[in-house]
């Protein structure tokens, strides 16, 4: 038994946001049933780089595997009244919906929150979205570099007030803004349905999830004379200081270094062969640039190889930044099973499909494969106790264009 272990979700949402969270669903053990399009789909499925194709079977998208593992495909047109009448058959048989439509889609659509918990009462409804389902950027498009900009995140990016912020490596407000705070909301909201047989809405904003990341920073406003902004690249974390840093080692790769501590900031300089003075670590911004050109010299003085071997024995805070592909090799995530082969269907020649364990899988959990677009349509449909008459009109419906 896994925690929601019994749980079922349909999940109506495409690309990121909606699927990385529906993703930790089901890795905690709940059901989740992807609601797609007939003639398009969740459009990561078509996102390069793609795998080979074999015979009927398209080349999967790698992004598109690495989201929807062990989960189901349902096609169904929701333009249409019978897709939606079906929608709305299937809802007593679900205790999540995730959705991530523009604002006012779905009440256009006929399935408003009222709509939905007419036919069933507990369900509770996640909708994300860029800014919130109200308010004046109700209706307007963005994307992950947009939200972090107005959550006042992306400024603080970047090596200095005279350079531009830089965009974030990872979909910041994706990912920890949407999918990660909408996990949370629905874990709760099942608790309160359990509780009080009432389900609810969350209205997930990504904007506002990213800014919430910068709660201890904005704390940090309270204290600093009005109108006074941090400036890029000067704080303790950002760069102003020289123990907490990125240093190029002599193969051109990198470390990261964070003795931010005395003790490990005197462990760093015993380890450099460098005079060890505490008082460096509150050095003003002037010192800070020569200490920090004094470490960089040194540390292009051996590999990074070189320098590991240094600092497994070294209790400094210092560690290799590695590269996406060398994180597979890393003893800590082969240690830890980050890494597992997940199991392709039958029919496929591609092997096992590579997957990371998110922090709530089991280990050695088996993994289902993606599933192939409305591949379990009918399975769907039968458990919801739709007869052969109705799967076969709905089926109809999917591949008339």
């Amino acid at each position: 038994m896994q925690p929601l272990s019994g749980v079922r979700v349909l999940d109506l949402s495409r690309l990121l946001p909606g699927p990385f969270a529906t993703l930790v669903l089901s890795d905690l053990g709940a059901q989740v049933d992807k609601v797609e399009d007939p003639h398009v789909g969740d459009y990561l499925r078509l996102m390069p780089p793609l795998g080979p194709s074999t015979g009927e079977d398209p080349g999967l998208s790698g992004r598109f595997v690495a989201l929807n593992r062990d989960k189901r495909s349902l096609c169904l047109d929701l333009k249409h009244p019978e897709g939606r009448r079906a929608l709305l058959r299937l809802l007593p048989h679900y205790h999540v919906l995730v959705e991530s439509f523009r604002p006012g889609v779905i009440d256009r659509l006929g399935l408003g929150i009222d709509v939905l918990h007419a036919h069933n009462p507990k369900l509770v409804v996640c909708s994300i979205s860029g800014y919130g389902q109200d308010g004046p950027y109700r209706e307007r498009a963005g994307h992950d570099l947009n939200y972090a900009a107005l959550a006042g995140v992306l400024s603080m990016s970047g090596e200095g007030p005279d350079r531009p912020p830089h965009p974030l490596p990872i979909q910041l407000a994706d990912i920890g803004g949407g999918a990660l705070w909408s996990v949370v909301g629905i874990l709760a909201a099942l608790r309160k349905a359990e509780q009080t047989g009432q389900g609810s809405q969350l209205d997930i904003a990504m904007s506002e999830g990213a800014l919430s990341f910068l709660i201890p920073d904005l704390g940090n406003l309270d204290v600093l004379p009005e109108g006074e902004e941090p400036e890029r690249g000067a704080d303790l974390l950002t760069g102003g200081a020289a123990c907490y840093g990125v240093y190029r080692t002599r193969d051109d790769k990198f470390l990261a270094v964070a003795a931010l501590e005395p003790k490990f900031w005197a462990n760093l300089n015993h380890a450099l062969g460098r005079a060890i003075d505490p008082s460096e670590l509150l050095a003003p911004a002037d010192e800070q640039v020569k200490i920090r050109a004094e470490l960089a010299a040194i540390f292009l003085q051996k590999t990074r190889a070189e320098w590991e071997v240094i600092f497994a024995k070294t209790d400094a805070c210092v560690e290799p930044v590695l590269s996406p592909r060398e994180t597979r090799q890393h003893p800590l995530h082969q240690a830890r099973a980050v890494f597992f082969d997940g199991n392709p269907s039958e029919d496929r020649a591609a092997g096992p499909l590579p997957q990371v364990r998110t922090p709530l899988r089991p280990r050695n959990l088996p993994c289902g494969k993606p599933p192939l677009h409305g591949q379990d349509s009918c399975a769907i449909l039968q458990e919801a106790g739709f007869d052969q008459t109705d799967i076969e009109q709905l089926l109809k419906l999917s591949v008339t264009k």
